[in-house]
């Protein structure tokens, strides 16, 4: 996805107004633990997921992107502003969502959990090629970083771990049951991880062609190397000259599947597929919620399609 500056939303509009209440808020938290939980806002769906497990019945967690919609262009109401403003702790990623990113300086910078203060993003071609003109369609706009890092689940279970301690420091009589969330958590990440590796060690190709480079982390990890029709903006049209190296490419590596995403169209994975005789197949980079299941089903579901497609013994 693509980290770039968003039109001006309700969020700035809405800071004025809820200051005040936020303030409060923050006045109060001296008061004693809630018993219905701390309240956690969550930029986007893997973050939640993370939140959920790592704070377990200790926490209330709220996502403000919805299910369904392309997280990295959520426009905040101002209800959900007022909800940054009350949070225990908001947890983001900088960058990913210029809306959220403006909500947080201005309404909870004090409680704000960067996973990038702890991930440093990959930039944007790890894992992948590099196409001339690529720049036309995204990188340019993103800083050349890659914000889906929630992909490697070992990344994912550090920045459970640093979740866990962020968590600890604003809700101290259940810093226990945090850390040994965490661990639990790191544990199933570690297995998935596992499986990962073997699964996708022994594979006819390792090649990949993704509707956009969403994959960098994935592909990286596991050894695999993306080709993508478009950069990290999923919205954007590739360029006729890279759309017909993408298509060269495919055929070189015999690619039998051509991966789009559930939140985006797949007209032009469609296109590229019967220019080369493929078919096409769903590969989720997870930014919202799966229809079912959490991430880590999600993730095994990418690891049997990957499978398939790449012919993995």
């Amino acid at each position: 996805m693509t980290l770039r500056t968003a039109p001006r939303t309700l969020a700035a509009s809405a800071v004025a107004l809820l200051t005040l209440g936020g303030a409060a808020a923050c006045a109060d938290d001296g008061a004693g633990a809630d018993p219905r939980g701390v309240d956690v806002v969550a930029a986007f769906y893997p973050l939640q997921f993370l939140a959920e497990r790592v704070g377990g019945d200790a926490v209330r967690v709220t996502n403000l992107a919805k299910p369904g919609a392309e997280p990295h262009d959520l426009e905040l109401n101002p209800r959900q502003v007022g909800q940054l403003s009350e949070a225990k702790v908001v947890v983001y990623l900088k960058g990913f969502q210029p809306n959220v990113d403006e909500a947080v300086d201005q309404n909870a910078a004090d409680r704000a959990f960067d996973v990038t203060t702890v991930q440093p993003l990959l930039d944007a071609a790890a894992g992948g090629h590099d196409h001339e003109g690529e720049a036309d369609h995204g990188h340019e706009e993103s800083g050349g970083k890659d914000p889906h890092v929630w992909l490697d689940p070992t990344r994912l279970a550090t920045l459970g771990d640093r979740l866990a301690e962020r968590l600890g420091t604003a809700d101290p009589e259940h810093a226990a049951d945090y850390t040994a969330r965490a661990a639990a958590l790191r544990g199933e990440l570690t297995k998935l991880d596992a499986d990962l590796t073997a699964g996708l060690a022994d594979c006819r190709r390792r090649e990949i062609v993704v509707s956009h480079t969403a994959f960098g982390y994935l592909t990286e990890r596991y050894r695999l190397e993306q080709i993508g029709l478009t950069g990290l903006s999923p919205e954007a049209e590739p360029a006729p000259k890279h759309l017909a190296e993408v298509i060269r490419e495919a055929r070189e590596h015999q690619a039998t599947t051509i991966f789009f995403e559930t939140l985006v169209s797949p007209k032009v994975a469609e296109t590229v597929a019967r220019s080369v005789g493929a078919r096409t197949a769903v590969l989720d980079p997870i930014e919202g919620p799966p229809a079912e299941g959490d991430y880590l089903s999600a993730m095994r579901t990418n690891l049997q399609t990957l499978r398939t497609a790449l012919e993995c013994s």
